[in-house]
């Protein structure tokens, strides 16, 4: 069966109102919302991530056009500092329902890892897949490094709140390991792309939602527990891995293939 006819059994997208939570260590307020539900905030959202990737001349990997109406964002997070102002954020689409719909695989179109990497969402599909686009933070706000912790976080919250299983981004490669941090894992087997253009290298990443605190840093992941007691999410109980000789463990498999 090709990757692309593979269904999924989620009846529907779940809905949320406007989640939040106040991250002790930037100092800034997070909410969790809607473009419908909240207008204004999801154009200074938008607006944010456009001055960003202008600067660093990524402009394209937002594809501003397509999603400004903000019809396939299903959630956006959006952190506002002390004045107010909107410093950081990023957007989630899905839960997807075929590998086709998911548009940042194209980068690998043509290229090694094309195959597995379809391989990989399609076999997740079934048990839901959301995945995180737009994320960034403001070049000059302080505590910048904070910010990004805390963003890598929200796209581990995602598909808490949504109700699925896996979380999704295709991220640049110096910055897996801040994505690690809150049990993201990057997919070893698919060779980067290079993605807007050949300064970067670009990885998929996956975060599971059943088991991302195996791989978080104990800080990261205190913070998250909190954050989600916040936002009124429960934290789901540790899937537990019985590794022995010649088994392969659900996390090497789940992750890298």
């Amino acid at each position: 069966m090709a990757v692309e006819t593979i269904a999924v059994d989620l009846v529907e997208t779940c809905s949320v109102p406007a989640l939040r939570f106040h991250d002790i260590v930037s100092g800034c307020d997070f909410t969790a919302t809607t473009p419908d539900a909240d207008p204004q905030l999801w154009d200074r959202y938008l607006q944010g991530a456009l001055d960003v990737y202008r600067h660093f001349r990524v402009e394209s990997a937002l594809e501003y056009d397509a999603v400004a109406d903000g019809r396939s964002t299903t959630l956006f997070f959006a952190a506002t500092d002390r004045n107010g102002a909107v410093v950081a954020g990023v957007r989630a689409q899905g839960p997807y329902l075929r590998t086709s719909d998911v548009g940042s695989l194209a980068p690998w179109a043509g290229r090694p890892g094309e195959h597995e990497l379809r391989t990989m969402v399609a076999r997740r599909i079934p048990r839901g897949v959301v995945e995180s686009r737009g994320a960034w933070v403001a070049r000059d706000v302080p505590g910048r490094r904070e910010l990004g912790a805390a963003i890598s976080r929200c796209i581990a919250h995602t598909p808490r709140i949504l109700g699925v299983r896996y979380g999704f981004a295709t991220v640049a490669s110096f910055t897996t390991g801040r994505h690690r941090g809150s049990g993201g894992v990057a997919a070893d087997l698919i060779p980067p792309v290079p993605y807007p253009d050949d300064r970067y290298q670009t990885v998929p990443i996956w975060w599971d939602s059943r088991m991302y605190r195996m791989f978080a840093d104990r800080l990261q992941y205190l913070l998250m527990c909190d954050e989600l007691r916040d936002m009124g999410v429960a934290d789901g109980a540790l899937e537990r891995v019985r590794r022995g000789p010649g088994r392969r463990s659900e996390s090497r498999f789940g992750y890298g293939r």
